[in-house]
């Protein structure tokens, strides 16, 4: 086993994860390409299943050949509010953007790192942690930040997303070589366009249900995505976490040129046929192996709790 590909894989769950409980922004698609199956929108004063603090963990076992579900790697999602991102003087936030309720920005943040034999048997360590700080107003996200290490690599970038020029900018700087200019990407966004984790709240707020397909519009360093997503079927599953749940699988599309991976695979995840549309259970497939991810806990704090 190749401990970048297994990081590869990781990132693949942590990007696709965010993904598969898109449907507003499939719904706005849908109204332009006119797609009969897009997802109607929620209610948007439904209370947020996330809010105001949610933390979700899981774990990934790789199997290939004789190694079989092997633990190589752990990931969290954490959502809080947080009213320091609200001061239009940040550095990175655009006055455009700035929230016009006085709500609380949400800061997401996401982290995954390598544990088990991955570091000690292939000689391979990652860590990634993705904060993304979005206004409540709308769900818009204003500005992704990065950690990216991999053994001695180790990146740091920013995406900010400018709703009154309508474009993202995406800059990485080696912090190992503070003199060397940094890599500048910028692009143009539209709609509903997300980061790899404020997708991924975003979306659980909206409903969707078997025989859907649409396509997701997704940034990341500065690129961005259309990923096809299908709504397949419904089936309960035994978890650790939440017990038998019924749960929704839904398959994202994001292997093959032009994707968010090249090659040849498969990507399938199950979350919870229910308002809350909590990810329990994930798989990944390739000719390297197969990745499952399981959900190992669910911590929330409820808004009277101190």
């Amino acid at each position: 086993m190749d401990g970048s590909f297994t990081f590869k894989l990781a990132v693949t769950f942590a990007l696709c994860l965010t993904v598969t409980t898109f449907k507003a922004t499939a719904h706005k698609l849908g109204q332009s390409a006119g797609n009969a199956n897009a997802p109607a929108n929620s209610n948007a004063s439904a209370p947020l299943p996330f809010d105001p603090t949610e933390e979700l963990t899981y774990e990934a076992f790789f199997t290939r050949l004789l190694l079989r579900s092997i633990n190589v790697a752990e990931f969290s999602f954490v959502s809080k509010r947080d009213p320091q991102a609200n001061d239009p003087s940040h550095a990175t936030i655009k006055t455009a953007d700035a929230n016009k309720t006085g709500d609380a920005y949400f800061r997401f943040t996401m982290e995954m790192a390598s544990k088990g034999i991955v570091p000690r048997l292939f000689g391979f360590r990652f860590h990634q942690r993705v904060e993304s700080i979005v206004d409540p107003t709308g769900f818009a996200v204003s500005r992704t930040t990065k950690l990216d290490e991999q053994n001695e690599r180790r990146r740091i970038s920013e995406a900010v997303f400018d709703k009154g020029t309508v474009k993202i900018v995406w800059t990485e700087r080696n912090p190992k070589e503070p003199q060397r200019a940094p890599r500048v990407v910028t692009s143009q966004f539209s709609g509903a366009t997300q980061d790899i984790v404020s997708i991924f709240y975003f979306l659980r707020t909206q409903k969707i249900a078997p025989d859907l397909k649409f396509e997701v519009p997704l940034s990341d360093s500065g690129r961005t995505f259309r990923v096809p997503v299908t709504v397949v079927e419904r089936k309960r599953l035994k978890t650790t976490a939440l017990g038998q749940v019924s749960t929704l699988r839904v398959d994202v599309d994001v292997f093959g040129e032009g994707r968010l991976l090249p090659g040849d695979g498969n990507l399938s995840i199950w979350l919870t046929d229910d308002a809350r549309h909590i990810p329990v259970q994930a798989r990944v497939t390739s000719s390297m192996g197969t990745l499952d991810v399981k959900l190992k806990s669910r911590t929330l704090a409820l808004k009277n709790t101190p």
